[in-house]
């Protein structure tokens, strides 16, 4: 994916984003951090096609693939079970009660939820719900996976846990993920590569590999290359 001369105005004729332009190699999990207000969800929802550019492109690869996105609140249909809010995508696309049905309850079983199938959301905590709305999205296989910062309304611990998952999922699905978070240890913690975005207009400020071990575990939290790593991304989120 390339992302060519962007950018997007709001009414007030402010630029959120000007002139990015951004590549974006197939299997990549990166993270896209920046202060409050910089654009970071807005160059998300641009890559979702959910809000047009005002001026440049984004390019994807010839051929239709499947995108899910993951928002910060889970938005679980309350009438529904945990099984039935997992197979919903699909049940969308007219595949058959007991088809959705098994692929949900295999994606339940990884994101640990197969003892909660039959549970409604109100009888789930905050990171349950966030597993459910996980195993959701993963269930059309989607070859992109965008997420609006999903884990910051959660406990830490809750989202440590989280954010192991999410890693070993990527790792094994092999999908492409963009990132979008305020937490420069989660950041450092999930991706492979990290952007950081200017406060004003959208620039990136910094874009560079996580220097990390592939296998990450909660051990790595309190390793000094984790330390240099969001080190370098605090430096580039103060900068003015």
């Amino acid at each position: 994916m390339r992302l060519e001369g962007v950018r997007r105005v709001f009414e007030n004729q402010r630029a959120v984003i000007e002139g990015l332009d951004l590549s974006i190699d197939s299997g990549e999990f990166l993270a896209v951090l920046g202060p409050s207000g910089c654009g970071k969800s807005t160059l998300l929802r641009m890559i979702a096609r959910l809000s047009p550019p005002d001026a440049g492109r984004i390019v994807t690869d010839p051929g239709d693939f499947q995108t899910a996105f993951v928002f910060q609140d889970a938005h679980l249909l309350p009438w529904r079970n945990v099984l039935d809010n997992a197979a919903l995508p699909l049940e969308l696309m007219g595949a058959g009660r007991e088809e959705r049905r098994a692929k949900a309850r295999i994606l339940l079983n990884q994101v640990g939820l197969s003892e909660a199938e039959s549970r409604y959301p109100s009888q789930l905590s905050g990171g349950m719900r966030m597993r459910v709305s996980l195993a959701r999205a993963l269930i059309t296989e989607p070859r992109l996976l965008l997420m609006d910062e999903p884990f910051a309304a959660l406990d830490e611990i809750t989202r440590f846990h989280l954010e192991v998952q999410l890693r070993d999922l990527w790792m094994r699905r092999g999908m492409t993920v963009i990132f979008v978070t305020h937490s420069i240890s989660e950041a450092a913690f999930l991706a492979n590569r990290a952007i950081v975005l200017a406060r004003r207009g959208g620039k990136i400020r910094l874009d560079r590999p996580v220097e990390l071990p592939s296998e990450r575990t909660n051990e790595l939290r309190s390793d000094p290359r984790m330390g240099r790593e969001m080190n370098l991304l605090m430096g580039a989120m103060e900068e003015e």
